[in-house]
Formats: structure tokens, sequence, C-alpha cells
């Protein structure tokens, strides 16, 4: 007999496309701390760019650093490349710690989503066929979003589409824990169950792969999302499945 399967779903690249929509909150955010940048919306330019660049971001306030190296004229692929190396140096010019400049990427959310809610959910479409993939999946079993989005942001974007989770199903930056121990949780109080979790970006699979306690954890990487074709043949050398939309709960 086969176990029931629970999905464990990454959002953003997952579910929700939203580099758009991060890189507006990342430059609005960027405008309260560097008061020399200007205009009150990023160009298009930027925001194709910052596209590009959308695959090192693992927490949404790192869009605010991004948006700033953009304006600083740095170019996407010297950024994707060196990130990591002006993060440290970005976050002390900002005058601002990690928790707050997630606090201020947050507000600057809620401030869009309460002076214009429609127009911030346009910039947060689901991908091609999830609507109908996730009321699909309502009727297989459990599901669970596990993200470092903020969890009242996916509720709005969720509801906005007609898809209803309970909000404890829904894991975001809100609970401190990273998502290895969020899954940890989910495989213990589901034994009996299999455990599929995908994920759009490589690292969280890896970190997931090197677990002892998630061994059985069965890893798949969305190539429809914010990775890279280098992401994508590591990933298969490594024994992470690659999985296409298509394939995305049949």
């Amino acid at each position: 007999m086969n176990k029931p399967v629970i999905y464990a779903l990454d959002f953003d690249g997952v579910l929700c496309d939203s580099a758009v929509e991060t890189a507006i909150t990342g430059w609005k955010a960027a405008l309260q701390l560097w008061p020399d940048m200007s205009p009150a919306f990023p160009e298009q330019r930027l925001i194709d760019e910052f596209r590009r660049v959308r695959p090192i971001i693992e927490t949404g306030f790192e869009a605010i650093l991004v948006m700033r190296l953009l304006y600083e004229g740095g170019s996407s692929d010297y950024i994707f490349e060196h990130f990591a190396e002006f993060r440290p140096a970005l976050i002390e010019k900002s005058g601002q710690s990690i928790d707050g400049l997630k606090q201020l990427f947050g507000e600057i959310r809620d401030a869009w989503i309460h002076d214009n809610l429609p127009e911030w959910l346009t910039y947060n479409p689901l991908f091609p066929g999830i609507t109908e993939k996730l009321r699909n999946l309502e009727n297989q079993g459990h599901w669970f979003i596990v993200t470092t989005k903020q969890e009242r942001f996916v509720s709005h974007i969720l509801t906005a589409n007609h898809i209803f989770i309970p909000g404890d199903r829904i894991f975001g930056l809100d609970r401190n824990k990273i998502k290895e121990d969020i899954l940890i949780d989910l495989v213990n109080y589901f034994p009996d169950a299999s455990m599929h979790f995908i994920e759009d970006r490589l690292i969280a699979l890896l970190n997931v792969q090197k677990n002892p306690q998630l061994k059985n954890v069965k890893l798949l990487l969305a190539t429809w999302g914010y990775n890279t074709e280098q992401d994508r043949d590591d990933a298969g050398r490594r024994g992470i499945e690659l999985l296409p939309i298509e394939n995305f709960i049949i």
C-alpha cells in the first residue's frame, strides 16, 4: 500500500511569480534609507535586471540591497556573482539591522496593500496553471506552504485566487524557524506519510539533503522558478529530481 503524500511547497518561485513586486517593494524601501535615490518607481530596466538577480535572494528584504546596488550601476551579472561579499557592508550602510530591514520591507508591502490592494496583487500572479493544480491538490491530501515570505502576504495572494488554506498550514518568516526545522516538525507529525519538498532554490534543497533527520524527504527542484541552468545541472548531479511545471501536481 502506497504511503499518503504530504506536500511542502515553497511559495515565491514555485507558486507565485513575485519577482516584479519584490523589486518594486525593495526599491520603495531603499528610498527610505538612501535619500539620493529617485524616482518613486524603478525603471523597467532595473526591474528586468532584478529578475536576473532574483535567484540569489533568500529573504525578501535582500531586494532592498539588490535594488541599491542596481541603482549604483552594478550589473546583474556582477551582483549575481558578488552579492554575498557586498551584503554585510550594505546592511551596515543602510543603518539598519537585518531585523530592521525585514520590518521595513514588510511595512512597505503593508502600506502598498492598504493603499492599492488590486495593484499589489497584479504584481503577484500565480504561475500559469498553479491555481488549478492547487485545487486538485486539495483533493489529494495535505499540503503546506514553507516559505521565507511573511505569512499575511501569502494569505492575501492565495485568497485573491480563491485558494483557501488554514493559517496553521502556512509556515513563513513569522515563525523564526529555518525550513529544515519546519520540515522536521512535519515529518514527525506525519510519520506514516511520504514528504515531498518542492523548492526553486537549490541551496535550500541541499540544506535539507545534508540533514540526516530529513533523509527520507523527496526533494524536487521547480525548474520554472528562480534558478539557473547551472542550478538545474547541479541538482541533477546531486540526486535531486528536476520538476517541470507540467508535472507539478498531476
